[in-house]
């Protein structure tokens, strides 16, 4: 693997072999780049945790060196060196005899900052991790459900403005919904905090979700793949990641596709003062069975049918638009409309503006330029798609 230039932490050479001979990690070399998540993965047993604690020496590394900030830490003060990284877990650690503004001070309070700047601070985190802080500084850790639990721990992960967070499966001790919720919360707060982020799973789909790049591990510590989620679905590099990432790794696929206006259709287009027989009659002539309806500033408004009769305008027979998203947004959820909805395509839209529409056969033709574009290693606006004849 080529060294980052940028690399906030780099692990050079770093192994960890216990005193019976088991090879936790194998001579891992391994580059973070600044202010991007990079998720380990890999069955259990893989190394992946112990590497996230070998980084804040929570576990000694036998062999190597850790890089942070190109400051060699491997034989430093490791109780300095934690107090520079944000750390969570997956039962939070939160101390239980105190109270949540108490636990969020932790580490501010270690530092030395005063009192009232740190208040500032923890009334701040609070709020950025959607805790309102006149209903939660107060209360215990007993008296929080399991997903405000872990929101504390972010916060206090992040009250003395660390480079660095250190994260090993803080979401898996949570429901499936909480944890869904806590996965978009955490995917809002990297966008607007872009913290240089190491983050521990069991679990794929949360490594693709969350994942600016991810590194597949193999039993005995061994690093199979680094690479982005599109690539780690998209071109598996070993039989091991091909395994692990699964037959429907096509599917994964389409959670970090994002809709390009390159992937739209553009139907007929009507507007709510036409009239309804001039609209309708315009749309039989151009072969559409339906069209998009605007207002005056070309913001969506709904569909009408081209078999629509009567004396009416467009706006009297105009029905809902239900099934849309922003573009950008990832085919997954995309295709997740059309199927809620019953829908045959989704609008798209950038901002209040409708752009265009994505139908079953352009998410499909999205999918596969994405695929191809990775394999080909060229820009995806490169790729010519071989289209199947269907008769």
């Amino acid at each position: 693997m080529d060294a980052t230039p940028d690399a906030m932490i780099r692990l050079e050479g770093v192994g960890k072999r216990y005193e019976d001979g088991t090879v936790a990690v194998h001579e891992l070399d391994l580059d973070v780049p600044e202010g991007e998540l990079v998720v380990l993965v890999g069955p259990s047993g893989c190394g992946k945790s112990t590497t996230l604690k070998m980084v804040n020496r929570l576990i000694e590394p036998t062999s190597g060196r850790i890089l942070l900030q190109g400051e060699d830490v491997t034989h430093g003060d490791p109780v300095k060196l934690r107090r520079r990284m944000g750390y969570v877990i997956q039962q939070t650690g939160l101390f239980p005899h105190q109270s949540v503004a108490t636990n969020v001070a932790t580490v501010p309070r270690l530092l030395g900052w005063d009192k009232k700047r740190t208040q500032e601070r923890v009334r701040e985190l609070l709020e950025l991790v959607g805790l309102e802080p006149g209903r939660f500084a107060d209360r215990y850790p007993h008296q929080l459900s399991g997903g405000q639990r872990q929101r504390v721990g972010v916060a206090r992960a992040l009250a003395a403005d660390p480079p660095v967070l250190l994260m090993d499966e803080p979401f898996g001790a949570v429901d499936p919904i909480v944890r869904d919720r806590l996965q978009a919360e955490f995917v809002r707060l990297q966008r607007e905090l872009r913290k240089t982020v190491l983050f521990v799973t069991h679990d794929l789909d949360e490594a693709v979700r969350l994942g600016d790049r991810i590194a597949v591990f193999s039993d005995g510590g061994h690093l199979e793949q680094y690479d982005s989620p599109p690539r780690i679905l998209g071109a598996p590099a070993s039989d091991f990641v091909r395994r692990f990432v699964g037959d429907d790794r096509g599917l994964k696929r389409l959670s970090v596709t994002p809709i390009e206006i390159r992937d739209l259709e553009h139907p007929p287009i009507v507007h709510l003062p036409d009239r309804l027989t001039d609209a309708t009659g315009r749309l039989r002539a151009a072969g559409a069975r339906w069209g998009v309806v605007l207002d005056d500033d070309d913001a969506l408004h709904g569909w009408v049918a081209a078999d629509d009769t009567g004396d009416a305008t467009v706006a009297d027979r105009a029905r809902r638009m239900e099934a849309w998203v922003p573009v950008g947004t990832s085919l997954k959820v995309a295709f997740s409309e059309m199927l809620q909805h019953d829908a045959g395509w989704v609008a798209v839209l950038d901002g209040d503006r409708y752009v265009g529409v994505l139908t079953p056969a352009t998410l499909h033709e999205a999918l596969r330029r994405s695929v191809e574009s990775d394999l080909q290693g060229v820009d995806p606006d490169n790729i010519d798609l071989e289209v199947v004849p269907t008769t």
